[in-house]
């Protein structure tokens, strides 16, 4: 069970104390446990929404977001503005891209990402509620949780130290892919559009694995956070939006 603690401690504010420092392999084990705490996270947020469903759309979208964003602990937003920081002020040099991204401060160009993507996320929030479609918010976490499985699956950790690198290195593979594929099938129980916001996301991860590549020849933590959200958020328009063109 300490991956799973592992896992619920990394990615959200729970209080989990650990009795002893995991090792390595239970460090890379936790990766499989993401898309179950992505889980637990959307059924929050849907028991948050019937809750407030009495409330204004444009008031319940807010207040979800915000409950979304402490729920875990803004990790992944660090990782999304510290990423578009480095990708522009590192005009395509690798070392400086991955020297910026060291940096704790959050550039205009960070925060500009946070901004949008908030907006994204809570606009089309507001179109979801407005479609009375709340279940559908226990999926988009799930999915978002599967961009470290899939990247860390198909490319490689570029520091050579940190727990990045040996959660890349002990990560049980055969399992890792197994439970990607079955999360990305069980979008299937939300329908059409789960399945739509499925490969909209996994099309997604396929164009930042290239971008990942091609500008540091793989990830890092901060991109793996920034993945997670990006993915979060193109789950979520895709599944709003696709009815309105199909």
């Amino acid at each position: 069970m300490t991956p799973l603690w592992i896992a619920l401690q990394f990615l959200t504010i729970v209080p989990i104390h650990l009795k002893q420092m995991p090792s390595p392999q239970q460090n890379a084990a936790s990766l499989l446990f993401y898309p179950l705490i992505g889980l637990g996270i959307g059924l929050i947020l849907f028991a948050l929404a019937n809750l407030w469903s009495v409330l204004p759309h444009v008031l319940s979208a807010s207040l979800i977001l915000g409950c979304w964003v402490i729920l875990t602990g803004g990790l992944h937003l660090d990782g999304l503005a510290d990423s578009a920081d480095a990708w522009v002020g590192g005009f395509g040099d690798r070392t400086r891209t991955l020297e910026i991204m060291k940096d704790p401060r959050s550039g205009p160009i960070g925060v500009l990402s946070l901004v949008l993507l908030c907006l994204v996320k809570w606009s089309s929030l507001y179109v979801l509620l407005d479609q009375q479609m709340l279940y559908a918010l226990i999926l988009f976490p799930v999915l978002g949780r599967l961009a470290p499985l899939f990247l860390l699956l198909s490319c490689d950790y570029v520091r050579a130290t940190g727990l990045g690198s040996s959660m890349a290195h002990f990560l049980p593979k055969t399992w890792a892919i197994i439970i990607l594929i079955s999360s990305l099938a069980a979008s299937a129980f939300w329908g059409w559009r789960g399945v739509f916001s499925a490969t909209w996301v996994l099309l997604g991860l396929l164009w930042l694995r290239h971008c990942f590549i091609a500008r540091i020849g793989g990830v890092t933590g901060d991109t793996l956070g920034a993945a997670i959200e990006v993915s979060e958020a193109v789950a979520l328009l895709g599944f709003v939006c696709v009815a309105y063109y199909l």
